[in-house]
């Protein structure tokens, strides 16, 4: 039990971190205001030279979009005052909104599970999620990444988009060089896979394949913190768009037959944060702190 209590409160300590301790903020030029200085959020989208949507900025996630009460948290944080699950997007096009602890929360009927993938959540339920790799300070899946509370910076340039993850210090590429999509095990498989992206109008489409899976280690294939997995044979698909110069929206497509019987998408939410800027998130001794708390 001290075990399984243990893995849940790393999770909550981790993602709490950087909330109150970003860098002092300063007031970023070009960006729009208000006539008492608030960011206008609905200002048209910004566009680089050639036209595109620029995606560039410091991001965080929609704040109590996706809320999720899991049970395993009672007595650990005071759910009292969180937001509980939101009613349906009221965008009518909208996929259902990810969850970070569980990624269908509001999907109706939950995930089409194949029986292996139904048996291997179960079991990191079981344990608590005590081989979550937020927890481990090891590499999240993309979906972690995007609903994480902690922000990210995207810097774009014309043939490529870096995401710098303060989570975990996480740094992902995305080429938007032209090249294709390498198939699947023809290149060595990445923790965040390989990503090719493709501007369809004001969208950016990006595939990413040749994933670390769940059979890879106990710490890969995490979709959520309760441990939807994915596998090696994953093939993510993500619609970025920034509709107005404060909104990014992000519907995920995850593809992955082993897991699931039929594809499924949800949506992330972010929200611009121009006057703050990431700071490092090093835990690379967190091996360190597992002996001394003694939790395994």
């Amino acid at each position: 039990m001290r075990r399984a209590i243990a893995g849940v409160a790393v999770i909550v300590t981790i993602c709490s971190v950087s909330i109150a301790a970003q860098w002092p903020k300063h007031p970023a030029p070009g960006v729009p205001r208000d006539a008492e200085g608030h960011v206008r959020m609905d200002a048209p989208t910004p566009r680089t030279t050639d036209g595109k949507p620029d995606l560039s900025g410091n991001w965080i996630r929609f704040r109590g979009e996706g809320a999720f009460a899991a049970p395993e948290l009672r007595g650990l944080i005071n759910q009292a005052a969180a937001p509980q699950t939101p009613a349906p997007p009221v965008d009518p096009n909208s996929p259902p909104i990810a969850s970070f602890w569980e990624i269908s929360a509001n999907i109706p009927g939950g995930l089409p599970f194949t029986p292996w993938a139904a048996e291997l959540k179960k079991q990191r339920m079981a344990s608590n999620d005590i081989d979550n790799p937020d927890a481990n300070c090891m590499p999240m899946g993309l979906t972690q990444f995007h609903q994480h509370n902690q922000p990210r910076k995207i810097m774009q340039s014309s043939g490529l988009i870096a995401i710098m993850y303060e989570a975990n210090y996480g740094l992902r590429y995305i080429y938007i060089d032209g090249r294709t999509l390498p198939p699947q095990g023809s290149v060595q498989p990445f923790w965040y896979g390989y990503s090719a992206g493709r501007w369809d109008g004001d969208t950016l489409v990006v595939e990413t394949n040749n994933l670390r899976g769940a059979e890879t280690s106990p710490n890969d294939g995490w979709l959520d913190v309760r441990g939807s997995p994915y596998t090696d044979q994953a093939k993510f698909i993500e619609r970025i768009r920034r509709p107005t110069y404060g909104k990014l929206e992000i519907d995920i497509t995850v593809d992955d037959s082993k897991a699931y019987t039929r594809p499924f998408t949800v949506r992330v939410n972010q929200q611009i944060s121009p006057d703050e800027e990431i700071i490092e998130f090093i835990c690379n001794e967190n091996q360190q702190f597992r002996r001394r708390v003694k939790i395994d």
